[in-house]
Parts: structure tokens; C-alpha cells; sequence
């Protein structure tokens, strides 16, 4: 049993703790509480995302195959780590993307409501907020987002001749995040780091805002009774995910193929290299058929579900753990001070 004094010790500790908290700034607990939520959501679908990037990037060899064939595939090859290959570099993105995107919408959305009065503070207002975090948590991020996509790009050759599993030639091979960040700086310098960065934009852009848009729409019309129930909050943002996502998916595709592609006249799939986004929605419906720019989006929807639901747990949690007090009270406390 410990001493008086140790316990007094124990106490003062935590008390210590406790200050340092309570002194934290609220966006401070935000951007952690969106950043543990990030991690955790994009870890737990890791797999899923790893098989969605392959079937935009690697069509000859996953287009015919359903997600449970294409998954065992991927595990023979690369086993069960190779479900997480890239997901370092995702996680590291997700986190100060994640902490970025809520505390960018929270700011942007207060400085519309205190200069464009004339936009209300309906959904209007999120759509645009939502819209501006979203970019420039993508400007802030992408590097990241493009390491991420060639890790998960890479498959390991096999020594079985009729797996019709094949390396690509032509693109290099990256043996971690600094490797890629090394080679492709060496490619094209610092803007090289941002290819594909404009169909990002283009398709962030109306996502983060209609998902915004609609889950505050949608919201709006639940009764008062049921607010503060998860379950609705869930249902609004899983449905807002997967509207958004099926608008902006094609954008999605171009991006994935632009950042994979060699510095080639010709790419892998046979046709001209992609340089832009309307282009590269021309070249792909053309040279791929129209049914590649949706590639993968039946695995998006499967993923989004969970991803929201875990992303709305962990972010909750963190908030309690964190003492982040309701919105409606931050608010008040701003509009006193």
C-alpha cells in the first residue's frame, strides 16, 4: 500500500493534467479529437481502400474479378500485410487532414456567417464552408495522398506465371513514404509532388461541401426529439457520403491513374498520357470505356458505411475524453466574450 505522500503525489498529477487540459484551446481538441477519428476510420478500411485503388489503376487484372476473388488475390500475393501497404502514408495524411477539415469548416463557417449575412445560416452556408475547408485541407496534405497511392499501386511480382497478377513496367519501385517523397521530387521537383492535384480539387471541392450540404439539410428536417440520437446523425452523414461520392467518383478515377502514370507518351492502359482532368476523363472513357471511371465505386460504398460510423464513435469519444464542451455552448461563449 502506498503512503499518504504518494497518494497526495498522485493527486497533484492528475490535478496538474486536468489544468493542462482545461488550458488547451477548444480547436485544439478538435483538431485531435478529428485526427484519432481520422486514423481510426482509415485504418479499419484500409483493405477496402487498397482494393479500390487497384481496381481504378489496375483494370486488365481486378475488373473481372468481385471484391471477395479480388481480396484473396491480393492476400496470395502480398498477404495479409499487404492489405495495409500504403496505409502508413494514409494514416499520416488522414490525421492532419482530418484535423484540418473540421477545424477549417468551423472557422470558414463562422467568418460567412459574420460577413455574408445576406446567405443566412441555412445549408448555404455549409455547402461553402464545407467546400473551402476541404480544399485547402487537400492543398495542405496532398504530398501524402500521392505517396499513399503509388505504396498501394505497387503489387509484388509472383513466381506463378499464370496468376495474372503483373508488375507494370516502367513505373519505379518505392520501398517506403521518404522513398517516394525522394524519387518523385527527383522526377519533377516540388510540383511533381502535386500531380493530380487539380481533378483532387475539382472533386473535393463539391464533395466536401454537398456532404455538408445534405447532412445539415437532412438534419434540419429530423424531429427535435431525436437530435441528439447517432443513429439519425449516422444515417444523415452515410447518406450524404454516398451521394456526394457518386457525383464526384469520375474525378476520383483521373486522379488515382494521373498520379501512377510514368512519365511515358503512352501509359499503361494503352493510350495517351493524362495531363488534365477533362482530358483525362476523355482519354479514360475512350480508351477504357466509360464503365473505368465508376471502377470501384460499388467498393466505395461498402467502405464509406463503416468508415462513417467509426469516424462518428471514435470522434465522440475523443471529444468526451477531451472535455470539448457542445457546440451550442462554444458559440454562446464566443458570441459573450
Amino acid at each position: 500500500m502506498g503512503t499518504p505522500s504518494q497518494g497526495s503525489a498522485a493527486v497533484a498529477a492528475a490535478r496538474v493534467d486536468l489544468c493542462a487540459l482545461d488550458l488547451m484551446p477548444v480547436f485544439a481538441k478538435e483538431m485531435v479529437a478529428g485526427g484519432v477519428a481520422g486514423a481510426f476510420s482509415k485504418t479499419a478500411i484500409a483493405p477496402l481502400e487498397r482494393l479500390k485503388i487497384l481496381l481504378q489503376t489496375r483494370t486488365n487484372e481486378f475488373r473481372s474479378l468481385g471484391v471477395l476473388s479480388s481480396l484473396n488475390k491480393l492476400r496470395k500475393h502480398d498477404g495479409v500485410l499487404g492489405f495495409y501497404k500504403g496505409n502508413g502514408a494514409s494514416v499520416l495524411r488522414i490525421v492532419p487532414y482530418a484535423a484540418l477539415h473540421y477545424m477549417a469548416y468551423e472557422r470558414y463557417r463562422c467568418w460567412i456567417l459574420n460577413n455574408c449575412p445576406s446567405l443566412g445560416t441555412g445549408p448555404v452556408v455549409d455547402l461553402l464552408a464545407g467546400s473551402a475547408s476541404g480544399g485547402t485541407a487537400v492543398l495542405c496534405t496532398y504530398p501524402l495522398d500521392l505517396a499513399r497511392t503509388k505504396l498501394a499501386f505497387q503489387v509484388n511480382n509472383s513466381d506463378q506465371p499464370s496468376s495474372g497478377l503483373k508488375r507494370p513496367k516502367g513505373p519505379p519501385s518505392y520501398g517506403g513514404i521518404k522513398d517516394v517523397f525522394r524519387g518523385v521530387y527527383s522526377e519533377g521537383g516540388m510540383r511533381a509532388l502535386y500531380r493530380g492535384v487539380g481533378p483532387t480539387l475539382m472533386g473535393i471541392l463539391p464533395y466536401a461541401g454537398l456532404k455538408f450540404y445534405i447532412y445539415e439539410g437532412l438534419k434540419a428536417h429530423v424531429p427535435e426529439d431525436y437530435k441528439n440520437s447517432v443513429t439519425l446523425k449516422l444515417s444523415c452523414g452515410a447518406a450524404a457520403g454516398l451521394f456526394g461520392q457518386t457525383l464526384t467518383y469520375p474525378l476520383d478515377v483521373v486522379r488515382r491513374q494521373m498520379q501512377v502514370q510514368s512519365h511515358v507518351k503512352h501509359d499503361q492502359f494503352g493510350g495517351p498520357r493524362i495531363t488534365g482532368t477533362f482530358q483525362g476523363l476523355k482519354v479514360i472513357k475512350q480508351t477504357q470505356g466509360w464503365r473505368q471511371l465508376f471502377a470501384g465505386l460499388s467498393l466505395n460504398y461498402i467502405k464509406v458505411v463503416p468508415s462513417v460510423a467509426i469516424g462518428f464513435t471514435a470522434y465522440d469519444t475523443m471529444k468526451h475524453l477531451l472535455k470539448i464542451p457542445p457546440r451550442e455552448n462554444i458559440k454562446s461563449d464566443q458570441g459573450s466574450t
